[in-house]
């Protein structure tokens, strides 16, 4: 049993899945860049907008855990598991997550920054960008 609130184990949780976010975020970025795609730039905005996103989010829920009081340490990893320690108001508690939960769950994170976080911005634009070309019917 926990004794840490969910909202607050979001919180921990958070702490470890955004930082895994941006290790596949950097390591596609570094991928196109090494790529022979024609045209790079738009593939690399795309990708450094949502890494400054999760960023900016990751720096959010550190501010929220120092202000809380909370800490969460990796203990370790094998096939199948990692370990992490949460801190929290003094208590610790060991949790243990699947790897393949992890990996999912990092998906839905990428998943959300890379194309829900921006279907938002583009309902509000209805046209692409006009190359001054307009249309009449």
């Amino acid at each position: 049993m926990t004794r840490i609130p969910a909202e607050d184990r979001d919180l921990l949780e958070n702490a470890f899945y955004f930082p895994m976010l941006l290790t596949v975020l950097e390591r596609d970025r570094q991928l196109i860049e090494q790529s022979s795609f024609k045209l790079k730039k738009p593939y690399l905005e795309i990708i450094e907008a949502a890494m400054k996103a999760a960023q900016m989010d990751l720096a959010a829920v550190k501010k929220k855990m120092k202000m809380k009081n909370m800490k969460v340490v990796k203990l370790g990893s094998d096939e199948a598991f990692t370990s992490y320690l949460f801190i929290y108001r003094g208590y610790e508690e060991r949790h243990n997550y699947f790897n393949p939960r992890l990996r999912n769950h990092t998906e839905n994170l990428l998943r959300f920054y890379l194309l829900e976080r921006l279907n938002t911005k583009m309902e509000e634009q209805k046209l692409p960008p006009s190359a001054g070309i307009t249309f009449q019917n």
